[in-house]
């Protein structure tokens, strides 16, 4: 597959890089509460819990379970986990209609596992496709 991206491709690259950029904001957002909730588990030995009797709270985890409260960690846990499947099906149709690198591919993917990284790519990577289509696109004859 020849390396560029095709012009008849610049509507789908446009849709799927706003889907992108929303998808690095939220998945940046679960990403943080995730180091805060490792920092919380594995530093202090607590999960974080929501009950209507306690409200929110830092409790260990047995605890949570005895109660029968809500672990709110598993849930940052959880949902991170599908929004990075769904950050990574995103640069993967951005990598295939942009024809880059899989070197590129693999370097956008670490947006969602290093810290403050998407919020990097959610202003790097349009800028990248711009570049893009601008080399694709000929340029209009001005008269």
């Amino acid at each position: 597959m020849p390396l560029g991206l095709a012009a008849d491709d610049v509507p789908r690259i446009r849709l799927v890089l706003r889907l992108f950029r929303v998808s690095a904001i939220v998945t940046g957002v679960f990403l943080l509460l995730l180091v805060v909730m490792m920092v919380a588990r594995y530093g202090f030995g607590v999960d974080i819990e929501y009950s209507d009797a306690y409200g929110f709270g830092l409790t260990p985890r047995e605890l949570i379970e005895e109660r029968g409260s809500l672990n709110v960690s598993l849930i940052i846990l959880t949902t991170h986990g599908w929004l990075y499947v769904v950050y990574l099906a995103l640069d993967f149709l951005l990598w295939r209609f942009t024809r880059w690198s899989f070197a590129r591919f693999l370097f956008i993917a670490l947006g969602g596992i290093i810290p403050l990284l998407s919020f990097f790519f959610e202003f790097s990577v349009p800028r990248w496709v711009r570049e893009e289509i601008a080399k694709a696109q000929p340029v209009e004859a001005t008269a």
